[in-house]
């Protein structure tokens, strides 16, 4: 096991050698802001919308290091970082390395993984920070060789003067660089002479992970420390009425058992010591609020559709007239179960309450948040915590809550030592935040021709907040239009689940939408680009997406997929944005032993400039795969208050073998990056179902889909539907592929 020490600016000098001298470079990030805030948090904080500081560092050697602030889940941030500014600073990526910054107010500001927004946030101050280095080693070499800085260029680590040949290595030229003036204006690459960005770069933390070298909380040991485990209420909505705890503390290596809150702590010398004392804990709970059951969600979920309380959030036209004067109405209804986070890491989270202050350490999405928490639960100030980010084993939106890391800080408080808090993964499904249970009535009115002429959509949630995203599209491009919502307050404690409220709207509103085109007797691809077409001539109230990128995408995957040409498969689209990009997907499916089998997917990606292929490729690949995975296999439901799926015997999660190839492509627009942590989830469940109704005949209207009838009984292959294989050819034709 490892331990790790406090990240101070004077360790930061020593870690990148700075102590011989070179250039430390500090960049504000506070001008970069994400067009679209997302809330990535019940505090408020917003993804994508706030900056941040970080200093770049050249050594003597002619080491690059950046202090990298953000959190890392896996969205290779600690390699896009460092690949943007090497980028400008025309280094030589093989003495390029970065370093986790522990919390930092002072210094750094959106500490956060969440919300897609890190990389958009940070690309033109990350370039700005590069090329200002850049130009002072310029400035540092033409200076020592007394010729103007116009005849010096830099090239992978060198100036070179172009007259004479001679070249000076960064290392080199560092400490007279330091003592150079900072320029107020830095020219910038153009995108055509990138020479990383855009290019497949392997991870840098790849052979610490495999290695097992790679700190994640778990790894996280501290000498003196002790462990513990909580039994949290078994059930939502009861709380602890009499504990006997006289058994646990009687067990070998126990030091302390003790009851706060709602939670009873058995603290020892180990893990598994713990582990097998909170098994003969005896606790007694009583009710203390609503205890809900899934049978309870479904009667409810009919009831409010049709009699709750309507938040109406948005209205078009006139859709009563639209709908009364319609030539046909279609209505369905769609639902999606709640879902666990499921990270491979469960939660966990160090501790040390002292006099002097408090140190936390640990893996969270959001080291500033889990700082406040912990300051207004024990009244200290922040300015006495420290908190330092180990990398993350999986997050998907848990991470962003601080209950575990606040666990820990009031336990040590109480028992006065430090200690690592560890939850099972029985904890975790049972104790978790989960992605909201939703239930969806969407009604489309055509006329004679099957244009839309009215669209209606009911959002019923269970402490969801709003459900749906009432100004994505088709907003804007139907003449009357009504969104709502209805809202169900749970003592079920919910929270945002990767591409929060799009991860399952999605899917609803693009297998409608299908159905929609289907009874229009119209492609479905072809009646999408068409009511495109309409927002952007005509558009109906306020057009918030980028209609173009959203059509880029759409006829790119199109033209990709043979949309419309190929025999042996049924094919099924769905495209959306979320989190500033676009994707767009189409899904194949065969048929065997009677039932649909997911064969391939194809997606489109609009995320403006790719920083590295690689780690690009991997997000919308892990996006697919995790969208799979669960609209067709993951439920949570529960009996009595309590969750029935409590480990992954239960809980089904997506298996190796029923990963169907992906083949991903880029749109290559030039335009800034817009993030894509998040975006290729959210159609996936929609170009599956659609596929899975080319294929069979039959709506899979409700999630998990192996639950629906579709996959239970036989069924006769193939089903005849209206393609125009024809599409109007993509303005966006340069593509990168991964």
């Amino acid at each position: 096991m490892s331990t790790i020490n406090k990240n101070s600016r004077r360790e930061f000098l020593k870690l990148t050698g700075l102590t011989g001298g070179g250039l430390m470079l500090g960049f504000s990030w506070f001008s970069a802001q994400a067009e679209t805030p997302v809330m990535v948090n019940e505090a408020g904080l917003a993804a994508g919308n706030v900056g941040f500081n970080s200093y770049l560092s050249i050594a003597t050697d002619g080491t690059i290091t950046i202090l990298s602030p953000n959190p890392e889940l896996g969205q290779n941030i600690m390699t896009s970082f460092p690949m943007i500014v090497a980028e400008e600073l025309d280094a030589d990526w093989t003495k390029v390395k970065v370093l986790q910054a522990p919390l930092d107010t002072k210094n750094f500001d959106r500490q956060v993984t969440g919300g897609s927004g890190a990389v958009p946030h940070s690309w033109k101050l990350l370039r700005n920070a590069g090329a200002t280095a850049r130009n002072m080693l310029m400035q540092a070499a033409a200076a020592k060789w007394s010729v103007p800085i116009e005849e010096c260029t830099a090239i992978n680590g060198f100036v070179i003067h172009s007259k004479t040949g001679n070249k000076l290595g960064y290392g080199e030229l560092a400490e007279d660089a330091s003592k150079l003036p900072v320029p107020k204006e830095v020219t910038l690459k153009d995108r055509k002479d990138f020479k990383l960005i855009g290019k497949e770069i392997k991870n840098v933390a790849n052979k610490d992970i495999v290695t097992g070298k790679g700190m994640f909380g778990l790894d996280f040991h501290r000498e003196g420390m002790l462990f513990a485990m909580l039994q949290r209420p078994p059930a939502f909505g009861t709380k602890i009425k009499s504990v006997d705890d006289a058994a646990a503390k009687a067990m070998p290596g126990i030091v302390n058992v003790v009851t706060f809150k709602n939670n009873v702590a058995v603290v020892g010398k180990s893990t598994w010591e713990v582990m097998k004392a909170r098994k003969v804990l005896k606790i007694e709970y009583e009710k203390d609020g609503n205890i809900e059951s899934t049978v309870d969600h479904d009667k409810l979920f009919k009831s409010l559709l049709d009699t709750g309380k309507v938040t109406v959030r948005r209205t078009d036209g006139d859709t009563d007239t639209a709908f009364k004067n319609a030539a046909k109405v279609i209505r369905s209804e769609y639902q999606c179960p709640f879902l666990s986070h499921t990270p491979m890491e469960p939660m966990n989270f160090f501790a040390d309450v002292r006099a002097d202050g408090v140190e936390l350490v640990g893996p969270t999405q959001t080291p500033g948040s889990a700082r406040q928490a912990t300051s207004k639960l024990l009244g200290i100030p922040e300015d006495k915590i420290t908190v330092n980010i180990t990398r993350l084993g999986g997050g998907f939106g848990r991470r962003l809550k601080t209950d575990f890391a606040t666990e820990a800080a009031e336990l040590s408080s109480l028992i006065k030592a430090p200690v690592k808090v560890i939850w099972t993964r029985e904890d975790d499904m049972m104790g978790g935040s989960y992605r909201p249970a939703v239930r969806y009535r969407f009604e489309a009115a055509l006329d004679a021709a099957g244009n839309l002429t009215g669209y209606k959509l009911r959002g019923v949630g269970i402490n969801s907040g709003n459900p749906t995203r009432e100004d994505n599209f088709p907003s804007g491009a139907v003449d009357n239009l009504l969104i709502d919502t209805v809202e169900h307050v749970s003592p079920i404690t919910t929270g945002a689940w990767r591409a929060p409220i799009t991860n399952f709207l999605a899917f609803a509103e693009q297998a409608f939408i299908d159905e929609v085109a289907h009874a229009a007797g119209k492609d479905p691809v072809k009646f999408r680009l068409d009511l495109l077409q309409k927002a952007k001539e005509k558009p109906v109230g306020a057009v918030k997406y980028d209609i173009d990128r959203m059509i880029g995408v759409t006829k790119l995957v199109a033209e990709k997929a043979g949309w419309g040409t190929k025999k042996g498969v049924s094919q099924g689209f769905s495209v959306y944005f979320s989190h500033r990009s676009y994707v767009a997907q189409v899904g194949e499916v065969v048929m065997k032993a009677g039932k649909p089998v997911v064969k391939k997917i194809y997606a489109a990606s609009d995320c403006g400039e790719v920083v590295n292929l690689s780690g690009a490729r991997q997000q919308v690949m892990g996006g697919i795969v995790d969208g799979m995975g669960h609209a067709m296999y993951s439920k949570l439901s529960f009996k009595e208050g309590a969750v029935v799926q409590k480990n992954f015997d239960t809980y089904k999660l997506i298996r190796m073998k029923e990963i169907p190839e992906v083949e991903v492509h880029f749109v290559d627009n030039g335009i800034e990056p817009t993030g894509l942590g998040e975006p290729a989830l959210p159609p996936t469940g929609g170009a599956i179902a659609n596929a899975i109704f080319a294929a069979t005949g039959k709506r899979v209207k409700n999630q998990p889909f192996t639950e629906e009838d579709v996959f239970k009984t036989t069924v006769s292959p193939g089903i005849k539907t209206k393609t125009n294989t024809k599409l109007p050819k993509s303005s966006f034709q340069k593509t990168k592929k991964a």
